[in-house]
């Protein structure tokens, strides 16, 4: 604007636009980086900051390579504040009311003064890869406890419905206070394992009168589960819950005592009544109480650790071997060989490791 414009305006009486503009937003701009800083992430996780959490595992799950290279750097600087909660996993079949019951427990752990996380598994949409079931829409008194934090995550495409990056955000809700971690599985099989090797106590919700028990005896689950909960058992069905906590009980005593000398325990519960909750507890704390007198906590926890070590980084060299453009581009070439009936899978696989 010259001299004869800008004496025009104040003539008439129109103010002239700001040329502070530049420094205000450089300003701005400081203050979101500042904001997005690992040290604010770390200031915000540990004093207990939901929002920074929350933000910290979207990073943790993230696929960007800068997202994963500050949730890495955020996760190393937790991880002296980590370790210091109990970890319980609980599946079950859809149906079974884990959700319901997961609340409820929830809402009894915080009635003791526990800081309660749930980390829960949604099954992902076919189509737009987003949760299903929404958990955290079905929690509605826990989500609103001011010691509670409830984060559903999609499934994806992560082996049986875990999602990959439950292990690591357990360490963020660690550091962010939080003494107690929930992790609920899809419940479709192979879930079960994964979780298992995540968690101190795993806990294996069941149904009475719906042909579950024949389920319940099979060896794998049985032999995971640190204590099974006959859920629903209320009306007309607590008659049937009471026969299959028998038949569950026979089926566990045919198994030898574990090396973590706990012999696993079958109750039964109404999340809907609220009622045999406060059991399931005080069963938990007499399992803690236990495992870590005899040390096995400690030993389980380690051996946890070297699990997810081999396992990221056989993760690791796999996303490194497709992510290659030189496999890429071979690879196509091998399945069409395949296909034509020129060469075994057996030989195009070591043709394409050898690259």
């Amino acid at each position: 604007m010259n001299k004869k414009q800008s004496a025009l305006h104040e003539k008439k009486g129109i103010s002239q636009p700001e040329t502070t503009s530049k420094p205000a937003a450089e300003i701005i701009k400081k203050n979101r980086a500042k904001q997005n800083s690992v040290d604010t992430f770390i200031s915000e996780i540990l004093k207990g900051n939901i929002t920074f959490l929350s933000r910290a595992i979207t990073l943790v799950e993230s696929t960007n390579v800068k997202h994963q290279q500050k949730a890495n750097e955020i996760l190393e600087r937790c991880l002296p504040y980590a370790n210091n909660s109990i970890r319980i996993g609980i599946t079950g079949v859809p149906g079974v009311g884990k959700s319901t019951f997961i609340e409820v427990f929830g809402k009894h752990l915080t009635s003791q003064n526990k800081k309660v996380a749930v980390l829960a598994v949604d099954p992902s949409s076919s189509i737009n890869k987003g949760s299903i079931l929404g958990d955290k829409t079905r929690m509605e008194q826990l989500v609103t406890d001011k010691n509670a934090f409830i984060r559903p995550s999609p499934s994806g495409t992560s082996l049986g419905g875990v999602a990959q990056k439950t292990r690591e955000s357990i360490i963020l809700c660690e550091a962010a206070g939080f003494d107690t971690i929930l992790i609920e599985t899809v419940g479709v099989g192979q879930s079960e394992t994964l979780v298992h090797s995540m968690v101190d106590f795993f806990l294996l919700l069941k149904l009475a009168g719906a042909g579950d028990e024949l389920q319940g005896i099979k060896r794998g689950i049985i032999e995971m589960a640190d204590s099974i909960v006959i859920n629903k058992a209320d009306g007309d069905n607590e008659k049937n819950a009471k026969i299959a906590k028998v038949e569950f009980n026979r089926a566990l005593h045919l198994y030898p005592l574990r090396e973590s000398k706990w012999q696993p325990k079958v109750l039964t519960a109404s999340a809907l009544q609220n009622t045999g909750i406060n059991k399931v507890y005080e069963m938990i704390q007499k399992y803690f109480e236990l495992t870590k007198d005899n040390n096995y906590f400690n030993q389980k926890r380690n051996e946890q650790n070297k699990y997810w070590l081999l396992s990221t980084i056989d993760q690791q060299l796999k996303n490194n071997f497709y992510q290659n453009p030189l496999i890429k581009k071979a690879l196509s070439k091998e399945i069409n060989n395949l296909e034509k009936g020129k060469i075994t899978p057996f030989n195009a696989a070591k043709r394409l490791l050898e690259l």
